[in-house]
């Protein structure tokens, strides 16, 4: 009886496949894309990540100076509230208005994009008559959405709390990190609602709001050198 099925001779196919040219040509081809796909993938997943990841720079020091708005000045002179550096900060006065520098000790910032954490010593004092609030420690946070300088509060030296206590607006601002050193120009500097309302509760007044212009900062940051 004649079958109707279809029989392969599998050893005789296989050994016919591998053994002429095509055959070889069809195996290597088949070989470099199960070898080749993982190696693809891996390339560029180290690609990817060096793409994102930038490292991070250590900053040794600096300092940071604010040149305070007239207006701020005004208000601060309406109210009777004389500022005063707390030391190593400094307060100067010329010409050209009121400049705070503050002395920059540590920090940390990845460059592109400009994300950073400065750490500040020294502070500001605010004193009407018998109140006296210090404001020190400076922070300035570029890690999160909301660019702000903290710092710890002290009224008659009682500790309130470390408060966001002035926004920082980018928006204008001129970076340049040549020569292991980060600047970060006219940073538009604005009174926090969280430093208003301390500041308001500890002189008993309600002058100071959110959004008060305070001034202008320049950042001068000295990375670390890699020798």
């Amino acid at each position: 009886m004649t079958s109707n099925s279809l029989a392969f001779p599998l050893r005789s196919s296989r050994l016919a496949f591998s053994g002429n040219a095509l055959g070889r040509t069809l195996l290597k081809r088949l070989r470099d894309t199960v070898i080749g796909v993982p190696v693809a993938v891996l390339l560029f997943t180290l690609q990817l990540n060096h793409a994102v990841a930038a490292p991070a720079e250590t900053i040794s020091s600096g300092s940071t100076t604010v040149r305070l708005a007239p207006e701020f000045v005004q208000a601060l002179n309406d109210l009777g509230v004389t500022p005063d550096a707390i030391s190593p900060a400094q307060l100067r006065m010329n010409s050209d208005g009121v400049r705070a520098i503050f002395p920059i000790t540590t920090g940390v910032v990845d460059l592109e994009p400009v994300r950073a954490e400065i750490d500040h010593s020294g502070g500001l004092s605010l004193t009407a008559g018998d109140t006296r609030v210090e404001l020190s420690s400076f922070i300035i946070d570029l890690t999160g959405d909301r660019p702000v300088l903290t710092g710890l509060v002290v009224a008659n030296d009682d500790l309130v709390a470390r408060l966001p206590l002035f926004d920082l607006s980018l928006e204008a601002a001129k970076v340049d990190s040549g020569d292991d050193v980060l600047t970060v120009e006219e940073v538009k500097v604005t009174l926090s609602e969280e430093a208003a309302s301390a500041l308001n509760q500890q002189f008993g007044v309600q002058a100071f709001t959110k959004g008060f212009p305070i001034g202008q900062a320049n950042v001068r940051a000295v990375l670390e050198s890699e020798d």
